[in-house]
C-alpha cells in the first residue's frame, strides 16, 4: 500500500527523455487524482489542430454561428488540449478556483476540475472561472501502473505552481518545467543507474 504522503494529487509528472511512449514524449501532466487505485491527470502541453474550439462548441450545441459574436474572444479563440489518450473524445475542464458547481472537483487551492457542458456555458456567456484549460481525454494508470512507470525512470515528479497549466505557450512548457528543476533534458539518459 502507499503512504498517504506520497500520492502526486495536484502535482507535476514530467516525461522523462527516451521515456519509451511516444504517446507521452516531452509532456506534462497535472495529476488530479492519485491512490492506491490509480491516478488520473491531464496533459497539459499538447495543442490539437482539431478540432477548434469554436467547432467543438458547435457540435456540442452550445452555440450556434449567429452567437460567436457574443462570445468572449479568450474563450472562442482558446485552444483545445489532447489531455491523453483515455477518453479522447470526452471534454474536461481544469480551471481556476473561482468557479464551483455541484460537478467541479477541487484539486488544489489553485486549481479545480470540471467535466460538464454547464462550464463551457458560462465560459460562453462571459461567466465562468478566470483562468482554463480546455481539454478533450485524459491519462489514466490503473493501481501500481504509475509507481512502475516512476521506478522504471518514465517520470519525474515536481511541485509547481499552477501558472504553467493556464499558460497559453504551450510549445515551451516542458523545456521551462524542466528548467524550473535545474534540469537540462539533453543530458539526461534515459537508463536507470545502480551503484
Amino acid at each position: 500500500m502507499i503512504p498517504e504522503q506520497d500520492f502526486l494529487e495536484g502535482q507535476f509528472l514530467v516525461a522523462m527523455p527516451h521515456m519509451g511512449d511516444v504517446r507521452f514524449e516531452n509532456t506534462i501532466i497535472y495529476v488530479c487524482a492519485h491512490n492506491a487505485e490509480g491516478a488520473m491527470g491531464f496533459v497539459v502541453n499538447k495543442s490539437l489542430p482539431d478540432p477548434k474550439t469554436s467547432d467543438f462548441l458547435k457540435k456540442l450545441g452550445i452555440v450556434t454561428e449567429a452567437d460567436f459574436h457574443r462570445i468572449p474572444k479568450r474563450f472562442l479563440h482558446s485552444v483545445l488540449n489532447t489531455g491523453g489518450p483515455v477518453e479522447p473524445g470526452r471534454g474536461f475542464v481544469l480551471h481556476s478556483a473561482d468557479f464551483v458547481s455541484s460537478s467541479t472537483i477541487k484539486v488544489s487551492g489553485e486549481v479545480s476540475l470540471t467535466a460538464t457542458l454547464e462550464i463551457l456555458h458560462e465560459l460562453a456567456t462571459g461567466h465562468g472561472p478566470k483562468q482554463f484549460f480546455l481539454a478533450l481525454g485524459y491519462s489514466g494508470w490503473s493501481a501500481g501502473q504509475l509507481e512502475d512507470e516512476i521506478a522504471a525512470n518514465g517520470w519525474l515528479t515536481c511541485k509547481h505552481d499552477a501558472s504553467i497549466i493556464f499558460d497559453t505557450d504551450n510549445a515551451s512548457k516542458y523545456h521551462r518545467i524542466m528548467q524550473s528543476m535545474g534540469i537540462d533534458p539533453r543530458l539526461i539518459s534515459g537508463e536507470t543507474g545502480h551503484a
